[in-house]
């Protein structure tokens, strides 16, 4: 029978590399950083989620080697087995006083917090109203649960209010959205979803992955930067971006929220604890986080330098101020072409096409780090512009 499958998959893979919609997987033999070794090259890295260039700061291995030695490799059990170290507690709480929650639950990733979110809280009874633009693992946990699923436009106001009068007849309501929409940099626009929310008497969730140690005057994401925190009912993040990069999840929120959570959201109840290195990382970043404004500061600084000389050539950078910086091509070979020549000259930044943004869309994505210098930035403009001549995008 495989037979059979093996020559339509075959056939399938054809039909993705002619699209240009591919996705090349690059080894690289160095640790995450501003420069990395790729394939027997070292590269600038302008594709990294590592906003504040901790995936290999002194301190996180540090950190990471400490936990190691006192609280071992991994824990071989789920949490309410015997997968739960004092390790882990600290965590959450410092997670919770750091977010202004009342309580947080870690996952093994942030799509495991929000595969298990929807399901365990809500029901046919319910509603769930989300960003049109919303990552992955949020649809996916949404189609888990049997509430009713309603979407608007991304950051169209309007249409949310619309779709809060059309689910009225909920028991409850649920608004979901990405704090950043990490495709195009945006911003969901927290004020006003809280101010729909409470007129509508809904509550309000906030994926902050891409805003957590980056954005707000203390780092702690885009409800501090709209301040909103105590508005906001439920919040997920990840440990794998601006807090050190390695892996992990969690879900902050109302108490009896986080606790129902621990009773009932699959992947916690399903899934092994993080490892004991990750945990003891993640709360050396936190220190780094609270302690000084110093990356958030060069962060910015690199963003506005990168975004200003880009757009001074003529790239079409789509607006904003998150370090995640997209530069829009539109066809998906020319955006392939692109990335294939960044790589060639120097530069690792990928092109995103369909199915991981719109068809027509294609991009290449650009983050800045803390990590990053400004010669590190001008060399990247200057190779941007002469693979854009090499390859007549």
């Amino acid at each position: 029978m495989y037979g059979t499958l093996r020559d339509d998959l075959a056939g399938r893979l054809v039909e993705v590399r002619e699209a240009g919609l591919y996705k090349t997987e690059h080894v690289m033999t160095t640790p995450q950083g501003a420069h990395v070794d790729v394939e027997g090259r070292e590269l600038l890295n302008l594709c990294a989620n590592n906003y504040l260039g901790l995936a290999s700061h002194p301190a996180m291995v540090e950190a990471a080697h400490e936990a190691l030695d006192r609280w071992g490799y991994g824990m071989a059990s789920v949490r309410f087995i015997c997968g739960t170290q004092a390790l882990h507690r600290e965590l959450e709480q410092r997670l919770s006083s750091f977010l202004g929650t009342d309580d947080t639950i870690l996952f093994s990733s942030c799509y495991d917090a929000n595969g298990g979110l929807f399901e365990a809280l809500f029901d046919e009874q319910d509603a769930v109203i989300s960003d049109q633009l919303n990552h992955a693992s949020i649809i996916d946990g949404i189609r888990l649960c049997k509430a009713r699923r309603l979407r608007y436009a991304n950051g169209d106001m309007d249409e949310l209010e619309a779709r809060l009068e059309e689910s009225a007849d909920a028991r409850y309501r649920l608004i979901a959205t990405d704090g950043v929409f990490s495709m195009d940099g945006y911003l969901a626009q927290l004020d006003s979803i809280c101010d729909l929310a409470e007129r509508h008497n809904a509550l309000v969730m906030v994926d902050d992955s891409h805003a957590v140690g980056v954005l707000g005057p203390g780092g702690r994401g885009t409800p501090e930067h709209h301040d909103v925190v105590e508005r906001i009912d439920i919040l997920t993040g990840t440990l794998g971006k601006a807090i050190g990069g390695a892996s992990g999840g969690y879900v902050a929120g109302r108490r009896e929220i986080v606790e129902l959570l621990r009773q009932r959201a699959r992947p916690y109840l399903f899934s092994n604890s993080i490892p004991p290195p990750v945990a003891g990382a993640s709360l050396r970043a936190l220190e780094l986080i609270e302690s000084s404004h110093e990356l958030r500061d060069r962060l910015r600084e690199n963003t506005a330098h990168f975004r200003s000389r880009m757009t001074e050539l003529g790239f079409d950078v789509l607006p904003g101020e998150h370090p995640i910086v997209p530069v829009m091509v539109g066809d998906e070979v020319a955006a392939a072409r692109l990335s294939a020549k960044l790589v060639e000259l120097g530069v690792y930044a990928v092109s995103f096409s369909f199915p991981v943004v719109p068809r027509g869309t294609a991009r290449i994505r650009t983050q800045m780090s803390a990590a990053h210098t400004r010669e590190d930035l001008d060399f990247a403009v200057d190779r941007f512009a002469e693979a854009r001549e090499a390859v007549a995008v």
